[in-house]
C-alpha cells in the first residue's frame, strides 16, 4: 500500500467528517489544560465558543459545606473561567502547594470532564479530572508521582472465599525485587463505602506512595493487599459477571438481599490465600491492617475480632459502629453499654499491638465518633497514636494517612 493512497484515504475521512465536528476536534487538540506554570500557579483551559458560562470545580479551591444525609459534609468549591479571544475560556488559580487535585468543568451549568486532559479517576459514580503540583523531591506531590526509581508490581487477582460463598478479587502490589528477595510483611490496605479493590491504586496513589517511600529507605519493603470491602460484589463494577451497572454510594448491587457473612468474619480467607501463594512473613508483628471510612470501621472490626493477628492497626476517618443506634446514642455510649465489644478490646490491646493509629480531619463529618473511640481508649489506659488534619472526610486526607502509617509500621 503505498504512500499517496493513505493519504486520499485520510483525506477523504476527513472531508466525510462534518466540518463543525473536525473544527472542534482540532481546536480542542490545541488548548493545554491544565497548564501548571513555574510558579505553581495552575491555568485551566477550554474552547467553548457557544458557551454562555464556563465553570470549574476542584479540590484547589476552598470547600463548601453542604448537607447531606451523614451531617454537614465539605464540598469542592466553584469558580468561573473568563472567556478570551477564539472561543476559549481560561482560569489561572493562585499558588498551588504540593498535592494530587482533581477538578471538572461546568459548561452552561453542565458538568463535563477537561478535554484536553486525558487523566481521570473514577469516585464512586463520579469521575474528576487529575493532575499533580511538586515543589521538591519528597514532598507529597512528588510522592503521588511516578518516578524514576525501582518499581513494584500490581495484580488483580481472583481468590476463593467459602465463607462469602463466591470467587472475589482483589489487588496485590508487591514490592520491586519482590521475586528475588525474602519473605515480606504484608499490609492489608482498605477502601471506604463506594470504592473497591480498585480505589488504593487509583484514588489512593498507593503503588506509587510505596514505591517512593521504599525506594528512599523511608518505608520496608512489604506486600501490600487491597481486598474489595462489598460482601455482596465479587469485584469492582463492571469487572464480573454483573456487568457495567451503575455504582452506587454503597457500592452494593442489591439492598434487598443480606450478605452472608460479613467483612470481619470473611476476612481470614484473604490471609489465607495471601499467605498460601506469596512470600509472606508470618505472625503478628508481620501483618498490618488499616483503612478509610467504612474501610476504618472494617479496620476496627477485624482487628477486635482477631485480637493477636495484627501488630499494627490503622484507623483513617473511620466509620465505628458495633450494631446499636447510631442516631439516638453516641459512639462512646455503644461503647459503655456493650462488654462483648469492651472484652475484645481488653484482648486486642493485653496482645500489646506494636501500633494503634488514629487519623482524622477536623471537618470530617466522622470526626465525633473519633473522638468518642478516644475517650474511651483513655479511660482503659490503652495506648495509640493520634493525627489530626485539615479538612474533612477527602482522599487529600487519606494518601497522608497512608503515607504516614507506612513509615511506623514493620520497624
Amino acid at each position: 500500500m503505498n504512500k499517496k493512497y493513505i493519504y486520499s484515504v485520510f483525506l477523504g475521512l476527513l472531508l466525510a467528517t462534518p466540518l463543525k465536528a473536525q473544527q472542534a476536534l482540532f481546536n480542542s487538540n490545541q488548548v493545554s489544560s491544565p497548564v501548571i506554570n513555574d510558579d505553581n500557579t495552575v491555568t485551566f483551559n477550554i474552547y467553548a465558543p457557544k458557551a454562555s458560562k464556563v465553570e470549574v470545580t476542584g479540590d484547589f479551591l476552598a470547600s463548601q459545606k453542604v448537607q447531606t444525609p451523614f451531617g454537614l459534609q465539605d464540598v469542592p468549591g466553584v469558580a468561573e473561567l473568563k472567556e478570551g479571544k477564539g472561543g476559549i475560556w481560561s482560569l489561572t488559580t493562585g499558588k498551588l502547594g504540593p498535592e494530587l487535585y482533581s477538578y471538572s468543568f461546568k459548561v452552561n451549568d453542565m458538568p463535563m470532564l477537561d478535554p484536553a486532559n486525558v487523566y481521570i479517576n473514577r469516585d464512586v459514580a463520579s469521575t474528576m479530572n487529575i493532575f499533580i503540583v511538586s515543589e521538591r523531591k519528597g514532598d507529597q506531590g512528588d510522592l503521588y508521582r511516578v518516578n524514576e526509581v525501582p518499581h513494584g508490581n500490581v495484580a488483580k487477582v481472583w481468590y476463593d472465599s467459602p465463607t462469602l460463598k463466591m470467587k472475589r478479587r482483589m489487588t496485590v502490589y508487591t514490592p520491586a525485587g519482590y521475586e528475588k528477595g525474602r519473605n515480606y510483611p504484608v499490609l492489608y490496605l482498605l477502601h471506604g463505602a463506594g470504592g473497591d479493590e480498585d480505589a488504593w491504586t487509583t484514588l489512593g496513589r498507593a503503588a506509587q506512595i510505596l514505591d517512593n517511600l521504599i525506594a528512599s529507605g523511608k518505608a520496608k519493603p512489604m506486600i501490600v493487599v487491597m481486598p474489595n470491602g462489598n460482601m455482596d460484589c465479587q469485584a469492582a463494577p463492571g469487572e464480573w459477571s454483573r456487568g457495567m451497572y451503575t455504582p452506587s454510594f454503597m457500592a452494593s448491587v442489591d439492598f434487598k438481599s443480606k450478605p452472608v457473612a460479613t467483612m470481619d468474619e470473611s476476612f481470614p480467607d484473604i490471609i489465607k490465600y495471601i499467605e498460601s501463594n506469596y512470600k509472606v512473613a508470618k505472625g503478628q508483628m508481620n501483618r498490618a491492617v488499616c483503612g478509610l471510612s467504612m474501610g476504618g470501621g472494617h479496620t476496627f472490626a477485624i482487628s477486635k475480632r482477631y485480637p493477636k493477628e495484627f501488630g499494627y492497626i490503622g484507623l483513617f476517618s473511620a466509620g465505628l459502629s458495633i450494631g446499636r443506634n447510631a442516631v439516638k446514642e453516641s459512639f462512646y455510649d455503644q461503647l459503655k453499654k456493650d462488654k462483648k465489644v469492651q472484652g475484645q478490646l481488653a484482648s486486642l490491646f493485653a496482645a500489646h499491638p506494636k501500633l494503634y493509629w488514629i487519623g482524622i480531619g477536623k471537618t470530617d463529618f466522622l470526626y465525633q465518633q473519633n473522638a468518642d473511640l478516644r475517650k474511651f481508649l483513655d479511660e482503659k489506659g490503652y495506648k495509640y497514636t493520634y493525627m489530626e488534619t485539615e479538612g474533612g472526610h477527602i482522599w487529600r486526607n487519606w494518601r497522608v494517612y497512608l503515607t504516614t502509617f507506612a513509615q511506623k509500621i514493620f520497624k
